[in-house]
């Protein structure tokens, strides 16, 4: 079996406010492997981006963080400032939502990547230099070396996604974590940004988790899925599987709001997320679920293995009979 590069284990995530504490993230298991690309898809709100920000250290302090997060035998779940730094950039690396907001408009792009190479390699400005202009053209930005030079406004959106992406391969990570790299980005340049990703998880042998809202790309680019509804993972499996045979109402649903040939309108899925300061008990889909029986409300389910794919719905083996989403 390949190996797992990360693994979170019951990890959880929590927001206190002035109102209550806010649930973002409910006991998520899951494993990445090394060479592999896993989609993490859910509307907004389900927890995809703060489950992945919590492994990375990127919460606010005041977040209580519970579980276990592993990178190979290193806990992250309550590590040092010291082994946080180490881990970050080295070992995991993220690209961010929003390149602008990400990258400092103050320094100039090439000083960014330098710096980001200095962290963890004791080598000179002029090599670390050398080097961040060779990412700048492995990610196809033109004339890298007076790119460099350059501040992040000069940029277009694209092109400030590349940087993003040279910045967090810059050291050679073993896990590589995509927060909506392609989002407000026209087809074009998104046809792009998904090659240079795919070009790198197979250069680097990198995993790369690619968060996302959009099946779309998840379809042409990763080879597991899982699907996040609540702050819990409610279905995953093979990228075919998942597709061809969902056999969780979410997925489903969020298959069915999917643009195809041949489907003459849309499906949206009724209703809206629940408040995760008082989440449904159950099965926290249950109240938007088409398919919900009396064991919903009582019971939440636990992922199972159903056919090619493992879900948590009582439903699912029923469901994934069905063919078509």
């Amino acid at each position: 079996m390949t190996e797992n590069v990360l693994s979170l284990r019951d990890f959880r995530v929590t927001f206190p406010t002035l109102f209550g504490d806010v649930q973002a993230v409910r006991g998520v298991d899951l494993d990445v492997r090394a060479g592999e690309i896993l989609g993490v898809v859910g509307e907004s709100g389900s927890g995809k981006s703060v489950t992945f920000l919590g492994v990375m250290g990127l919460l606010p302090k005041s977040a209580r963080i519970s579980g276990s997060a592993t990178v190979g035998d290193t806990e992250l779940v309550g590590a040092s400032s010291r082994i946080m730094r180490e881990v970050r950039g080295r070992r995991v690396a993220m690209i961010f939502q929003d390149p602008l907001s990400a990258l400092n408009p103050t320094h100039r792009i090439g000083d960014q990547i330098v710096e980001m190479i200095q962290a963890h390699n004791k080598v000179s400005t002029k090599a670390a230099m050398s080097r961040a202009i060779e990412l700048l053209a492995e990610v196809g930005i033109p004339q890298p070396a007076e790119r460099a030079r350059q501040y992040p406004h000069e940029f277009s959106g694209g092109m400030r996604q590349r940087v993003m992406i040279a910045m967090a391969i810059a050291n050679d990570p073993e896990v590589l974590i995509a927060d909506e790299p392609t989002t407000a980005l026209d087809v074009t340049v998104q046809a792009q940004i998904l090659e240079i990703l795919q070009r790198i998880q197979s250069e680097l042998n990198a995993a790369v988790v690619l968060i996302t809202h959009d099946l779309g790309v998840v379809a042409r680019v990763a080879d597991r899925v899982q699907g996040m509804y609540a702050g819990r993972v409610v279905e995953r499996g093979s990228v075919e599987s998942v597709y061809d045979h969902p056999s969780h109402p979410y997925t489903r649903g969020l298959l069915q709001s999917l643009p195809t040939v041949g489907r003459e309108r849309l499906q949206p899925i009724p209703g809206a997320p629940p408040n995760m300061m008082d989440p449904p008990s159950g099965c926290a889909f249950r109240v938007r679920c088409p398919h919900a029986i009396e064991r919903c409300a009582d019971e939440m389910p636990s992922l199972l293995p159903v056919g090619d794919v493992e879900s948590a719905c009582w439903r699912a083996d029923e469901l994934s009979k069905v063919v078509g989403a």
